[in-house]
Protein backbone atom coordinates (compact mmCIF):
# COMPACT_ATOMS: atom_id res chain seq x y z
CA UNK A 1 0.00 0.00 0.00
CA UNK A 2 1.21 3.50 -0.83
CA UNK A 3 -0.09 6.51 1.09
CA UNK A 4 1.29 9.98 0.42
CA UNK A 5 0.29 13.55 -0.35
CA UNK A 6 0.31 14.51 -4.01
CA UNK A 7 2.38 17.61 -3.16
CA UNK A 8 5.28 15.28 -2.29
CA UNK A 9 5.65 14.49 -6.01
CA UNK A 10 7.32 17.29 -8.01
CA UNK A 11 5.27 18.95 -10.76
CA UNK A 12 7.30 18.75 -13.97
CA UNK A 13 6.67 20.63 -17.23
CA UNK A 14 4.86 18.47 -19.79
CA UNK A 15 7.47 17.48 -22.39
CA UNK A 16 5.14 17.34 -25.40
CA UNK A 17 5.74 19.46 -28.47
CA UNK A 18 3.12 22.21 -28.50
CA UNK A 19 2.18 21.95 -24.80
CA UNK A 20 1.96 25.36 -23.13
CA UNK A 21 1.62 26.13 -19.42
CA UNK A 22 1.07 22.51 -18.41
CA UNK A 23 2.74 20.59 -15.57
CA UNK A 24 2.30 16.98 -14.50
CA UNK A 25 2.77 14.96 -11.31
CA UNK A 26 3.11 11.22 -11.98
CA UNK A 27 1.47 9.86 -8.84
CA UNK A 28 1.12 6.11 -9.46
CA UNK A 29 2.42 3.62 -11.98
CA UNK A 30 4.51 0.46 -12.26
CA UNK A 31 7.32 1.95 -10.15
CA UNK A 32 4.86 2.35 -7.26
CA UNK A 33 3.41 -1.15 -7.70
CA UNK A 34 0.47 -0.25 -9.98
CA UNK A 35 1.24 -2.60 -12.88
CA UNK A 36 -1.83 -1.81 -15.04
CA UNK A 37 -2.67 1.73 -14.02
CA UNK A 38 -1.08 5.17 -14.15
CA UNK A 39 -2.42 8.14 -12.20
CA UNK A 40 -1.17 11.58 -13.15
CA UNK A 41 -2.18 15.01 -11.93
CA UNK A 42 -2.05 17.77 -14.53
CA UNK A 43 -1.98 21.46 -13.67
CA UNK A 44 -2.75 23.97 -16.40
CA UNK A 45 -1.91 27.64 -16.02
CA UNK A 46 -4.39 30.24 -17.33
CA UNK A 47 -4.25 29.90 -21.11
CA UNK A 48 -2.39 26.58 -20.85
CA UNK A 49 -3.18 23.60 -23.07
CA UNK A 50 -1.93 20.41 -24.64
CA UNK A 51 -1.98 20.07 -28.43
CA UNK A 52 -4.38 17.82 -30.33
CA UNK A 53 -2.95 14.33 -29.86
CA UNK A 54 -3.81 10.62 -29.68
CA UNK A 55 -3.15 7.79 -27.28
CA UNK A 56 -3.49 4.09 -28.06
CA UNK A 57 -5.08 3.56 -24.65
CA UNK A 58 -8.10 4.93 -22.83
CA UNK A 59 -7.65 7.51 -20.15
CA UNK A 60 -9.82 9.51 -17.81
CA UNK A 61 -9.92 13.11 -16.61
CA UNK A 62 -11.40 14.40 -13.36
CA UNK A 63 -11.43 18.18 -12.90
CA UNK A 64 -10.53 19.26 -9.37
CA UNK A 65 -10.66 23.03 -9.78
CA UNK A 66 -10.87 25.75 -12.40
CA UNK A 67 -12.69 25.82 -15.69
CA UNK A 68 -11.67 24.88 -19.19
CA UNK A 69 -12.80 22.90 -22.15
CA UNK A 70 -12.07 19.66 -23.92
CA UNK A 71 -12.30 19.26 -27.68
CA UNK A 72 -13.17 15.74 -28.84
CA UNK A 73 -12.18 13.87 -32.00
CA UNK A 74 -15.17 15.42 -33.81
CA UNK A 75 -14.02 18.93 -32.81
CA UNK A 76 -17.00 19.30 -30.46
CA UNK A 77 -16.20 21.54 -27.48
CA UNK A 78 -17.25 20.37 -24.00
CA UNK A 79 -16.99 22.72 -20.99
CA UNK A 80 -15.05 21.60 -17.92
CA UNK A 81 -15.64 22.67 -14.32
CA UNK A 82 -14.89 21.18 -10.91
CA UNK A 83 -16.39 17.70 -10.69
CA UNK A 84 -16.47 17.06 -14.45
CA UNK A 85 -15.55 13.51 -15.47
CA UNK A 86 -14.23 12.77 -18.98
CA UNK A 87 -13.66 9.26 -20.33
CA UNK A 88 -11.45 9.27 -23.42
CA UNK A 89 -11.41 6.26 -25.73
CA UNK A 90 -8.24 5.63 -27.74
CA UNK A 91 -8.83 8.84 -29.77
CA UNK A 92 -7.72 12.43 -30.05
CA UNK A 93 -8.40 15.09 -27.41
CA UNK A 94 -7.11 18.56 -26.58
CA UNK A 95 -7.39 20.36 -23.24
CA UNK A 96 -7.51 24.12 -22.93
CA UNK A 97 -8.02 26.65 -20.17
CA UNK A 98 -9.84 29.73 -21.50
CA UNK A 99 -8.96 32.05 -18.59
CA UNK A 100 -6.18 34.44 -19.50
Amino acid sequence: MKVFLHESVPAMPVQMEGAVGCRMRRLLGPEEGAERFIMRLFELEPGGYTPHHQHDYEHEVFVLEGVGQVVDEHRQVHPLQPGTVVSVAPDAVVLENPRV
